[in-house]
């Protein structure tokens, strides 16, 4: 029977950062150590294969630490909380285990450090995003302005303009950053930059490898939650780097497949919080389908860990 030959260009560096693949250990860990339930506020990471993958082992998730029944232990998820979750946490003597992303504690640290300098701050950034929220969550109210786009950053006014700093969301859009935060530069000339970049390594890496191969593409497809910046941001990328169509799906299952006819070269690629196994999963079905050959495009390769927390190693 003849199979439609179908291209397919596999984006490198793709799926887990070293900040998702700590968070999850983190859980696995003190399922372990402690038994289940683990309860953890917030998803760990923004896929619901992960989710429900450690919801499988004993995981429960919750929105909130009034849900956690007393003497239970409770994680907190990759994207960061404000200071008033452990605050509540230690009143209410809860044994908690702190999962946010190290490179998200870097930007929560540069904004203490431009607080104690009296210097407003404005947070580029996705109102309602859980990382936005525990960002500002670091400083009282009024201190942290946000600004969500270029028509935003044209606008936006603060306390003390002659002494102001910016940071960023860790999962943006490098390019839409960029034109950010040279309009914040030019309006503000004073304005305190990070001293190294806030947008992620994992981020940075899989926009550029999504660039590295849009323009080959007919249709490109990004394996991600709806509710995971990063993702998102691939798709975004894509679409303005020359890729005619692109697509967020969470796996296999969710492809509509109508949208790949006439479809003759495809780019796969999935963001940090996914498993390489739902590209695997994605992978086997467009062989079931079509005559397929792989290109892996590779721009970088990771080799970062982070470490996790002592009471989960000693």
């Amino acid at each position: 029977m003849y199979r439609q030959p179908l291209s397919i260009l596999l984006a490198g560096p793709r799926g887990f950062c070293a900040g998702v693949d700590r968070a999850i250990q983190i859980v696995e860990r003190a399922l372990d150590r402690y038994g289940a339930p683990v309860y953890v506020r917030h998803e760990i990471v923004h896929n619901r294969f992960v989710v429900q993958s450690l919801e499988a082992k004993g995981a429960v998730f919750v929105e909130e630490l009034d849900e956690v029944p007393e003497g239970a232990p409770v994680v907190f998820s990759a994207h960061g909380v404000p200071k008033s979750v452990p605050a509540e946490a230690e009143r209410r003597n809860m044994f908690f285990l702190d999962a946010t992303c190290p490179l998200v504690s870097k930007v929560h640290r540069e904004a203490e450090r431009h607080s104690k300098k009296q210097r407003h701050i404005i947070l580029i950034g996705h109102a309602g995003h859980p990382e936005v929220i525990g960002t500002m969550g670091q400083l009282p109210a009024g201190e942290v302005t946000l600004v969500q786009n270029a028509d935003e950053a044209h606008t936006v006014t603060v306390p003390t303009p002659d002494n102001l700093a910016f940071i960023t969301q860790t999962t943006l859009s490098l390019d839409d950053t960029a034109e950010i935060v040279a309009i914040l530069q030019e309006r503000f000339p004073g304005i305190q930059a990070p001293k190294q970049e806030d947008i992620c390594y994992a981020t940075t890496n899989r926009q550029k490898a999504v660039k590295a191969i849009a323009r080959r593409c007919d249709f490109l497809m990004v394996i991600g939650a709806p509710n995971s910046s990063n993702s998102n941001r691939l798709v975004e990328v894509a679409m303005a780097n020359g890729c005619g169509r692109a697509q967020l799906v969470q796996r296999a299952s969710e492809i509509d497949w109508s949208a790949l006819e006439g479809v003759k070269v495809l780019g796969l690629t999935a963001g940090a919080s996914a498993p390489e196994s739902l590209v695997e999963e994605v992978l086997e079905a467009c062989r079931t389908r079509y005559e397929v050959s792989v290109e892996e495009v590779v721009v970088t390769r990771e080799d970062i860990e982070f470490k996790l927390p002592r009471v989960l190693v000693a």
